[in-house]
Parts: structure tokens; C-alpha cells; sequence
């Protein structure tokens, strides 16, 4: 929708639920695929740090997925994102983190912020007429704007007209049956898309399932968030030097708006995959491994011969490497997957990893550097045992403990902690150039 002042507005919602495990992602991807499937223009959000959920809703919304988080991303950057979404899309969908209500600040913070209306997905398969007083709680809680219901895995029409009669007025824009198919998870969440055997196939199995109210969809009103404040100019710290990404199903928890960092600081970057036992890109000035699922590919890292003699050789050269989570679990001298199988890694650093059932780290944190405070997250199910001391920590927060530690071992760099690189571009720039943080 057009002003006549010739400002673009898209209909914006915020996909919150009670709790995690409710069907946000799935329903945020069913709305995203059925709205793109009727020829609108759909952008995608995800609130909060996670590197999944955004991988399969940009497949099903054909469109980057960039995150916002009121201290992580901090709040004029998502302002800018949210304007810059509403003034070329038709349809901006953002998905919250946890519960509405859940968190330090919480999906509901960002809502009431920026204005934007919640619609609330409910998981009705246990529940009936219950469903109306969890909702008003929801609303009225905060309170924030209600745009509406989803009701997720009902069991048929009358299921779903039990449900809307509970609402006293809120409307249910939307319900979904229970799903035949499902996307598949794991200790991390859901098992990315590119893995997933027919995944587009779901997704339009989720569209097509998927009971929309048109009308009350129509009946919300389009939304531009206020106008932002210049998007502040970043020095490129890093003009003329070529960045080796790793990139893989291996390493795969990479932000967009980390790349969009490394450009904004005159980095070229080259992507390789130690998967496929690629070695260091020729020219590289300093090495990204990021997250990802390394435990799951032991053999392979195990056996990448020139990938690992490639990197061997970047560090005893003394060109930066960056290591962040599993980047670091390779960056050792072994991996015990959740089998119990050993793997022989590359022994840049003294130390084993050990895959555990429970979390071994969760949550929002901040790492103090001479350039100021570097933000971003943790979340890993393995320890790491290690003689070395570390160099510096991260401050979890809002609680203010101890975080993740930083390790160094020559110009290798090695953490658990992820960083959200435009929180602090000059520390990444550092990072990556050699100097201590």
C-alpha cells in the first residue's frame, strides 16, 4: 500500500506464542510461502540469536532473513531494517523468540517499540474453548496489539470453530491441521533446510493446508515504523583484504548481517568448504570459522587432509583466524561426537570437545574489547576441556555473570561466543587483522 505522500506501508506482524515449541516457525513459513504464492512481496524477520529458523524461512519466502533483537542488533539498526522492509514489501513477517513475554527484552518489547501487532499462534491440539482465555492473557498481559489468532494443529473444522468462538472478538485469521510431514530437528533446533529431503514440498504442503482469513488478514492495517536515523558510516578497516569464510553444512551458522559487516569494511571474502576438503583460498589475509554442525561431520573434518594442512600452515604463517563455537571445536585437537566416537581434529589449540545431552551454553552475552563492547550469543551442547587460560571473557546478559571465554593461541582466536559483527565492526575489524581485542 502507497501513501498518497508516496510512503509504501506493508502489513506487519509479529508471530509470538506462550512458549517455544508452539509452531511459530511453522506457521511463520506456511504464511510466508502463502503469501508468496499469491504474488506479494514478503520479507521476513527473526527476533533473538539464531541461525536456523532463519535458514528455512528464507527458503520459504525467497528473500534474506536478517535478525532483530533490541540488544543485540540494537534499536536503530532494527529500525532501519523494519523501514527499509516496509517501503518494498507487501507482507513483513517476524517471527519471536520463546514466549511473548519471555526474555531480556522479549518479542513483546519489539512489538510495542515499533508498533507492530502480534498475532498469536496457539497449539490447540489438548485445548478447545481454553484457547480464548490463553489469548486474552497474552494480550492483556503486556498488553500489546492482538492482530489475530493462528491455531496450530487442529483436528478439523469444528475443532477450529470451537477455537474462534473462545476468542470473544479476536479474531482467528488462521488455522493449520496436524501435519502429516514434518520438518525435521535435532539437538540445535531444526535440521537446516538444505538438508531436509523435499523441503519445498512441505512448505507448500503448509500453504496449501493452511486455513487464511483473508478478510482479517486484509483488515489489518499496513505499517511503516518511524523513520530511522541515518545508518552510521563504517570505516573500511578492512579495504584491500581478502577474508576465507568456511561455508558448509559443517559451517553454516552464519549471520547475513555479518557479511554485510565485512563489506561495509571493504573486505572481499571467499567462501570454501572444509566438507569437501577445499584448502585456504589462495590470497586469504585472514581465516572466519564459523558455527555450525561439525559433531555431525567428524569423519569427513577428520579426513580433510589439505582443508586441515591448509590451515595448519595460515596459522603458523600468523594470518588472524577467527574461530567462533564449532570453528573452535576443529580448531582442537579432537571431537567426541554424541556417540561416543573420537575424531582426530587440527590441533591448533591444546584441548578435546565433548558432546553432552544438556545445553552447555544459551543465551545473550557481550565481550569487552579495546574498541568497545562486542555483542552477541552462545548456544552449544558440548563442553571444552582445555589447559589454556583464557584472554578475556564475555559478561552474559542482563544478569551481568561470566560468559563464554576467548582463547588465543597465536593469531588464532577461538570461542564459543558468536558475535553479531555490525554490533562493533571496528572489534571484528580487529579481530581479523591481528591486533588483541
Amino acid at each position: 500500500m502507497t501513501d498518497p505522500d508516496g510512503a509504501h506501508r506493508a502489513r506487519m506482524v509479529l508471530v509470538a506464542a506462550a512458549a517455544s515449541g508452539q509452531g511459530k516457525t511453522t506457521v511463520t513459513a506456511a504464511l510466508a510461502r502463502r503469501f508468496l504464492r499469491m504474488g506479494q512481496r514478503v520479507r521476513v524477520f527473526k527476533v533473538g540469536p539464531d541461525f536456523i529458523d532463519p535458514m528455512l524461512l528464507e527458503r520459504a519466502s525467497g528473500a534474506p532473513v536478517h535478525t532483530l533483537d533490541l540488544w543485540m542488533v540494537g534499536l536503530e539498526l532494527c529500525r532501519r531494517q523494519l523501514v527499509a522492509a516496509a517501503a518494498t514489501a507487501d507482507v513483513v513477517l517476524i517471527e519471536g523468540v520463546m514466549g511473548l513475554y519471555d526474555g531480556q527484552p522479549s518479542a513483546a518489547d519489539l512489538a510495542r517499540e515499533f508498533g507492530i501487532p502480534v498475532l498469536a499462534v496457539i497449539d490447540a491440539a489438548a485445548m478447545a474453548q481454553t484457547a480464548g482465555a490463553l489469548v486474552l492473557g497474552l494480550r492483556d498481559y503486556g498488553p500489546v496489539d492482538l492482530a489475530g489468532v493462528v491455531a496450530n494443529r487442529v483436528a478439523g473444522e469444528v475443532h477450529a470453530r470451537m477455537v474462534a468462538d473462545s476468542l470473544r472478538g479476536v479474531p482467528l485469521l488462521a488455522s493449520l491441521p496436524v501435519q502429516e510431514a514434518h520438518l525435521p530437528e535435532r539437538h540445535l533446533g531444526l535440521v537446516p533446510p538444505a538438508e531436509v529431503e523435499r523441503v519445498d514440498a512441505i512448505l507448500d504442503a503448509l500453504a496449501d493446508r493452511l486455513q487464511l482469513d483473508e478478510d482479517a488478514w486484509n483488515a489489518i492495517a499496513p505499517h511503516l515504523p518511524d523513520h530511522a536515523l541515518p545508518e552510521p558510516a563504517i570505516v573500511p578497516l578492512l579495504a584491500g583484504k581478502t577474508i576465507a569464510i568456511a561455508r558448509d553444512d559443517a559451517f553454516c551458522f552464519i549471520y547475513a548481517a555479518n557479511l554485510d559487516a565485512l563489506h561495509a569494511l571493504g573486505a572481499r571474502m571467499l567462501f570454501f568448504s572444509p566438507l569437501a576438503d577445499e584448502p585456504l583460498p589462495e590470497g586469504a589475509d585472514a581465516v572466519w570459522l564459523p558455527g555450525g554442525y561439525p559433531e555431525l561431520h567428524g569423519a569427513a573434518l577428520s579426513g580433510a587432509v589439505r582443508w586441515q594442512a591448509s590451515i595448519r600452515a595460515a596459522h603458523a604463517a600468523g594470518l588472524p583466524i577467527l574461530a567462533e563455537c564449532g570453528g573452535m571445536m576443529v580448531a582442537c585437537e579432537s571431537i567426541t561426537d554424541q556417540d561416543g566416537r573420537t575424531w582426530p581434529m587440527m590441533g591448533l589449540m591444546p584441548g578435546k570437545v565433548l558432546m553432552q545431552k544438556r545445553l552447555g551454553g544459551l543465551g545473550s552475552q557481550g565481550l569487552a574489547t579495546a574498541q568497545g563492547l562486542l555483542r552477541g550469543h552462545t548456544f552449544h551442547y558440548s563442553r571444552l576441556e582445555t589447559p589454556l587460560a583464557p584472554v578475556a571473557r564475555a559478561v552474559e546478559f542482563p544478569s551481568g555473570r561470566a560468559g563464554e571465554a576467548m582463547y588465543r593461541v597465536g593469531s588464532l582466536n577461538a570461542t564459543y561466543f558468536h558475535s553479531f559483527f555490525l554490533s562493533n565492526p571496528e572489534a571484528v575489524a580487529a579481530l581479523l587483522g591481528g591486533a588483541a581485542p
